[in-house]
């Protein structure tokens, strides 16, 4: 549901999912640009030592997800998973202003989060989602409110919900 292409540069933000980073530098390949921004050190060596285990070139940072250290319109794609539902809103907003500014002019924002349960899987879910951002809209108001455009769900799989909006 990312939408990556054979060249295409993308960044991946957010919980550190090797697994999933790896799976989309497959796509990238060598002509692409395969580049993730974590805030931990031991989450920056599981990754990187995912990407050398799969024999595939992914750039690294430890940096803070507030200060991206990327020249702006510098990617095709940024994937931020299963974070913007977990943080207070003043981190929202700079995650994603920092997002909106190192996306090429016609790039992509793909935000993945865990899909909302219902019935007694709800009762029982131990998510840690911000009310407030559930409550005005999700991913979707959030996108809207500092200028994303094009604005949509692209839906459900495996517990998961994607949604896209474009710069």
């Amino acid at each position: 549901m990312v939408g990556l292409k054979l060249g295409s540069s993308f960044l991946y933000l957010g919980g550190a999912d090797p697994g999933l980073i790896t799976a989309l530098a497959k796509i990238v390949g060598i002509s692409g640009e395969a580049s993730v921004a974590v805030d931990s050190s031991e989450a920056a060596q599981r990754i990187t030592q995912a990407a050398k285990s799969a024999g595939l070139l992914v750039n690294v940072e430890n940096t803070r997800l507030d200060s991206l250290p990327y020249r702006a319109e510098s990617f095709d794609v940024v994937v931020v998973n299963n974070l913007l539902d977990k943080l207070r809103m003043n981190e929202r907003v700079l995650y994603l202003q920092q997002a909106l500014k190192v996306l090429n002019p016609k790039g992509r924002l793909v935000v993945i989060e865990a899909a909302p349960r219902g019935g007694l899987g709800a009762l029982l879910s131990q998510r840690a989602a911000d009310p407030i951002y559930l409550s005005y809209g999700g991913a979707e108001a959030a996108l809207k409110t500092e200028g994303f455009r094009a604005i949509r769900s692209l839906g459900e799989r495996a517990g998961k919900s994607f949604f896209e909006g474009t710069k």
